[in-house]
């Protein structure tokens, strides 16, 4: 398998890539030139089926599916809505495409609106982007000066006004339904469901949301074609994905890797991470961002089958969420034997707690309660029966929301303890060592526990 191959980031040294020209010299517009002039709106929806683009912001759903959803009967406007709120703790990827091609983005929103049939169509990016949106809104300028977004594209009968909206920085609108609440002005909630923004969406109309990553693989999917793209990457996982890697890492950044590719070729190669720093061991992995479970050393390489771990949908998946986690928003964080499980989880735990809309009480109650628990532990004040009380607690927060935040906060506090319990015990056995932030630097938990057994 020849790995390394870049369809989206293929231009990101060019200099002057971010500027409409020097885009355009590199192929830029291609697939836009191609679908409104060569291609009907369905032939295009049907290439990007045949490639099996799956959703890149975390759910992994096959994009062409989900289009095809889309009321064609009603007689109200549709919308595509980029979801550019990208939040997930160690997921950055949507930011740096956006940053360095955003010529990129607008001709998958062009190429995009068209095949399911949109006039008007928004960008949805977070608050906390703000200069991105800057480089964003001057990229739009140079495309509707150029006949390339407007009215009659290219001199076709096709027209589409595109649109940025800034959030205000909550993590709950990068849930479709509260980002939808959000740009129509109102507190950003999500919405019960159904009916699904196929059907209601927008203004109550038929909407597609899709993620940054997602929109600008139509591009290369229209200008290859949808079979060749389906020929990249293992099995159901098509194509390349763009992968924010951080944490203990040499080499921390963006990287594009092809479908497939194992997860230790991955941290180790100097292609890629460049292994863990300061020639430290590995000790643990969250491959997906926050709200994906966390894998200990030996379950990230290789699976409980002892085959190896590939990065893919289906191989992190593998063995469930007894010995597997997800490819989420591939946010890959990986860290070393100096860290502490129990410190990072109350990080995570904080985060959702803080970013709770608040609507529904399991979750709003439930990720409060963890934070607490956690905070306890970590310094130094828990319980053995704290261990027990957050697995209870998690338990009851799954599968009990209207959206997804509550299993987000759920997931990492119960792989945790399922994978580390260990580590959970000695907080509650050493209280005194446990209070120093850096407990573990001092001494690497594998040493304390045999400190531990030798006392």
């Amino acid at each position: 398998m020849t790995m390394g191959r870049q369809l989206l980031l293929e231009h990101l040294h060019v200099p002057g890539i971010q500027s409409l020209e020097v885009y355009r010299q590199k192929g830029g517009y291609a697939s836009v030139e191609k679908a409104l002039k060569t291609m009907a709106p369905d032939a295009v929806m049907e290439e990007v089926k045949k490639s099996g683009l799956r959703g890149r912001g975390g759910a992994g759903f096959p994009t062409g599916m989900k289009w095809s959803f889309l009321d064609r009967k009603s007689e109200k406007p549709r919308y595509l809505v980029c979801n550019a709120d990208e939040s997930e703790p160690g997921t950055f990827k949507d930011r740096y495409l956006m940053e360095k091609l955003p010529h990129l983005l607008i001709e998958g929103m062009i190429t995009s609106s068209f095949a399911l049939g949109a006039k008007t169509s928004y960008i949805y990016i977070r608050g906390e982007y703000f200069y991105v949106h800057k480089i964003l809104e001057k990229a739009i300028d140079e495309a509707y000066a150029a006949g390339l977004l407007g009215k009659n594209i290219l001199g076709t009968d096709y027209s589409l006004d595109l649109y940025m909206h800034i959030g205000a920085g909550a993590y709950i609108c990068g849930e479709e339904t509260a980002l939808l609440e959000s740009l129509e002005g109102k507190r950003g909630n999500p919405r019960i469901k159904p009916p699904f923004p196929a059907i209601s969406g927008l203004y109550a109309s038929p909407t597609v949301v899709n993620n940054v990553e997602t929109i600008a693989a139509v591009v290369p999917i229209i200008n290859m074609g949808g079979e060749e793209y389906a020929k990249i990457g293992i099995g159901r996982s098509t194509g390349t994905k763009l992968i924010s890697a951080g944490g203990h890492i040499n080499k921390p950044g963006v990287f594009e890797i092809e479908m497939g590719l194992p997860v230790e070729e991955f941290i180790y190669s100097e292609q890629y991470c460049g292994g863990i720093w300061k020639g430290r061991k590995l000790k643990a992995c969250v491959p997906g961002g926050s709200s994906v479970p966390i894998l200990p050393a030996e379950l990230i390489l290789k699976t409980a089958k002892g085959e190896p771990r590939l990065m893919s949908y289906e191989s992190l998946s593998d063995g469930g969420f007894v010995s597997g986690s997800m490819l989420g928003s591939g946010g890959f964080i990986v860290y070393d034997e100096t860290s502490c499980i129990v410190r990072n989880l109350w990080n995570f735990s904080r985060f959702y707690h803080h970013e709770s809309c608040g609507q529904c009480s399991p979750c709003r109650e439930g990720t409060g309660w963890m934070e607490k628990v956690l905070h306890r532990l970590e310094n130094g004040h828990g319980k053995m029966s704290d261990i027990d009380l957050l697995v209870d607690i998690a338990k009851k927060i799954e599968g009990n929301t209207i959206c997804p935040l509550g299993d987000a906060a759920a997931w990492p506090v119960a792989s945790s303890i399922r994978h580390f319990r260990e580590e959970f015990e000695y907080h509650v056995k050493y209280p005194n060592k446990v209070k120093d932030p850096k407990h573990f630097h001092h001494e690497p938990f594998v040493s304390a526990a045999k400190t531990e057994a030798v006392v």
